[in-house]
């Protein structure tokens, strides 16, 4: 990447001292992990831009602001949203919501709108097309009447208004997708309850030690080596809030490859959550406590050429079709945001009380988030990139 002359953007959770050096003098230009001013100020000595994160999934800007007190450049400093949901899209906005935190923080408002634009584009070599204002550029602008308040009274695109008193005025763009898009979910047949099952003919032992993914906070795991109950040669899953199956399945390639492992503290007592979008591998990934449950919603997944389902006594409780590549729903932004709250609420009664339990499920296949992740190959400890079996 680096000889095409792109930039080689960064994940340096809590790297430090040396380690952080040789991530810096590999190239890696960015880091947007740091959830403190003393993580921020180490990694801007060193050269990194840091992408502050104010969104759904991080909230750490608040924190990050006790930079101020050291009195430094932030033109390496960036906003980000890291991620918003369609709630929060509809509630707080865009990258306005970042903007104005910062202000809140005691940021300049001009450096914080400078954090947003021109430090971006500085960042990414585009600064001669987009960042600022001037002739030969690329320049949407919002017009605000107080620079404190991150409120657009009009917002121009293209020399045009299209937004006035916060009031559309033109029509969204229709989107056309090509078929083979829309095509992207392939499983070579239809999976039943007996795909879930995990055999053990290995031991005649009435238990046998295991990985476990425990999930120590709704995005963080961590490997456990657990007994697990065997009768007649299959681990059998204990309906005592012990460990649930988890299984990811290659949906891209009509492989039917698939792996099958066990997850806890998840919550989840009951019921089947799938989904097509799982983060980094495009699998689809399903947490269950009952089998047939599993099955039924990766089915109906395939059905809908992706999305989330959730079921429970072998019946579809509720869905959100994800056609587009299999992650992309071609729905308007507030139905999907109801939808999603009708999948948390249905998610929370399977017994899954995780803030976002859909957001939860895909990134257990991201390779980002410390430390045991699944994929269709197996178990992979992110410590050391091992591929890992159940046994």
């Amino acid at each position: 990447m680096l000889e095409k002359g792109k930039t080689l953007e960064g994940h340096s959770a809590g790297a430090r001292g040396n380690k952080l050096a040789a991530y810096a003098a590999m190239g890696v230009s960015s880091c947007h992990e740091p959830t403190s001013a003393e993580a921020v100020l180490e990694r801007l000595r060193l050269g990194f831009y840091v992408m502050a994160r104010e969104g759904s999934i991080r909230r750490d800007l608040k924190e990050i602001s006790r930079i101020l007190d050291h009195n430094i450049s932030l033109r390496r400093l960036i906003l980000t949203t890291d991620g918003i949901s369609p709630s929060d899209l509809l509630k707080l906005g865009f990258l306005e919501y970042p903007v104005q935190k910062a202000i809140d923080c005691g940021f300049d408002p001009v450096t914080a709108i400078q954090m947003a634009t021109l430090h971006v584009a500085e960042h990414f070599g585009l600064d001669h097309v987009i960042g600022g204002i001037a002739p030969g550029k690329i320049a949407d602008m919002v017009i605000i009447t107080d620079p404190a308040i991150i409120r657009a009274e009009y917002v121009l695109s293209n020399g045009r208004v299209i937004s006035q008193g916060g009031t559309l005025q033109i029509s969204a763009r229709h989107h056309s997708y090509s078929p083979k898009s829309l095509d992207t979910v392939w499983l070579p047949k239809n999976l039943t309850a007996d795909d879930f099952k995990i055999r053990a003919d290995h031991t005649r032992d009435a238990m046998v030690k295991v990985r476990v993914i425990d999930m120590v906070t709704d995005l963080v795991t961590r490997e456990v080596i657990q007994d697990v109950p065997v009768s007649d040669g299959e681990i059998i899953c204990l309906k005592d809030g012990g460990p649930t199956r988890i299984s990811a399945i290659d949906r891209t390639r009509g492989s039917g490859k698939m792996f099958t492992g066990l997850i806890q503290n998840s919550g989840l007592h009951s019921g089947a959550l799938a989904c097509s979008a799982a983060w980094d591998t495009s699998c689809i990934i399903v947490i269950g406590a009952d089998d047939g449950d599993m099955a039924l919603a990766v089915n109906r997944i395939h059905d809908l050429k992706g999305g989330v389902v959730v079921c429970e006594h072998n019946e579809i409780t509720c869905e959100l079709a994800l056609p587009v590549f299999g992650i992309i729903s071609d729905l308007p932004v507030d139905q999907i945001a109801r939808q999603l709250k009708e999948i948390r609420i249905a998610a929370q009664k399977l017994g899954i009380d995780f803030p976002d339990p859909v957001l939860t499920l895909i990134t257990l296949t991201g390779a980002a988030i410390p430390y045991l992740r699944i994929c269709e190959e197996g178990l992979v400890n992110l410590k050391d990139g091992k591929t890992l079996d159940l046994f």
